[in-house]
């Protein structure tokens, strides 16, 4: 039996408590924490017992409203705050352990951070800037400037290496800060409301560019957001908190189809199913000796993208693999059923 692959990061039994009493408050709740007696004890709860793993390449989405924890659990996980109770792994190793030179080490050279603020320095340029972590870490000017100049040209600002931070836009500083994040060639990034400044059409063109560049570099990522529909677009897996409790965490289809709280119900409520779900959620088992359409869809395609091409054929419409290898098919009642039928009624594959 093969052994599962190492979570790139595990967190067990973790809480933040702010205040003088966190740690006896703790103790003397056994785990239990309850709100009301840590606010008369002059504490507040950030983080509440919480308890995941996230795998190589996966992006796992913390969401939630203002107050929920989920910039608080972020932090913990980046040890730029300290927790109160619980255990953080980073590959296996111990991050509560750590001493600040190993901690500084882990930061420089596994962890990138992106956040709302962009935080670039205005007397640089947009090249100095990207530049800058790498002279940190002892990296020659030459070398340091070589691999900024590969991180504009990921970001697709080339042409703009040269300019200020004043001479640029909203989401091209956002770019500026994702590429000087990447330049370090970071295993885990960490996002906090990297998009929520920007407008709205500057936001979906950020989200397309964060997508294309996790689809080339597939980077373990931890991305906090308090939008439900740009964590819908986004995650592999969402986490959702409130009150410093992680309520749900799950595929996006599964936490619209089945809901774990009427919390996460009213973030799911108005959410069509065609958004979230994807060919291999619905596909049905393939049978070599039917005939099915002469075009296919991808296991990754989501239903809003190819209902209407499987609604007008005759045949069920095959799905394939990234190989091209058929591993399922698509049928015109199971995409009826998706557009118009009950969530509570519909098998989903995971």
């Amino acid at each position: 039996m093969s052994t599962p692959p190492q979570p790139v990061i595990k967190c067990e039994s973790v809480y933040k408590i702010f205040g003088d009493n966190a740690v006896k408050m703790l103790e003397q709740s056994g785990g239990k924490i309850e709100t009301a007696a840590l606010l008369e004890a002059g504490c507040v709860i950030g983080v509440n017992n919480a308890s995941f793993e996230v795998h190589k390449g996966e992006m796992l989405v913390i969401m939630g409203l203002s107050g929920s924890g989920k910039s608080t659990l972020l932090r913990c996980i980046s040890r730029l705050i300290d927790t109160t109770a619980g255990d953080i792994f980073i590959d296996g190793e111990d991050l509560l352990a750590m001493n600040a030179k190993e901690l500084i080490n882990i930061r420089r050279n596994k962890m990138g951070m992106v956040f709302q603020s962009f935080a670039l320095q205005p007397h640089k340029t947009v090249l100095e800037n990207i530049a800058f972590p790498l002279e940190v870490k002892g990296i020659s000017t030459t070398d340091s400037m070589d691999r900024a100049m590969e991180m504009v040209n990921l970001v697709e600002l080339t042409g703009r290496e040269n300019d200020f931070p004043h001479q640029l836009s909203g989401g091209q500083q956002q770019r500026v800060g994702i590429a000087r994040s990447l330049a370090v060639e970071p295993d885990i990034w960490f996002l906090d409301e990297p998009f929520s400044a920007l407008d709205p059409l500057i936001r979906k063109e950020m989200q397309d560019e964060f997508l294309r560049l996790q689809s080339v570099l597939n980077k373990t990522i931890l991305f906090v957001t308090h939008d439900f529909d740009e964590a819908l677009r986004l995650a592999d897996r969402i986490a959702i908190m409130k009150d410093g409790v992680i309520v749900q965490i799950d595929t996006p289809a599964n936490i619209v189809l089945n809901p774990a709280t009427e919390y996460v119900a009213k973030f799911t409520r108005e959410v069509p199913r065609e958004r979230v779900l994807s060919c291999q959620n619905i596909m049905e088992k393939y049978d070599a000796s039917a005939k099915v359409s002469d075009i296919t869809v991808s296991t990754d395609a989501i239903i809003e993208t190819v209902a209407e091409a499987v609604l007008t054929e005759q045949q069920p419409v095959a799905v394939t693999d990234d190989e091209g290898k058929i591993v399922g098919v698509l049928n015109s009642k199971t995409i009826i059923h998706v557009l118009f039928g009950e969530a509570s009624s519909m098998p989903v594959n995971n």
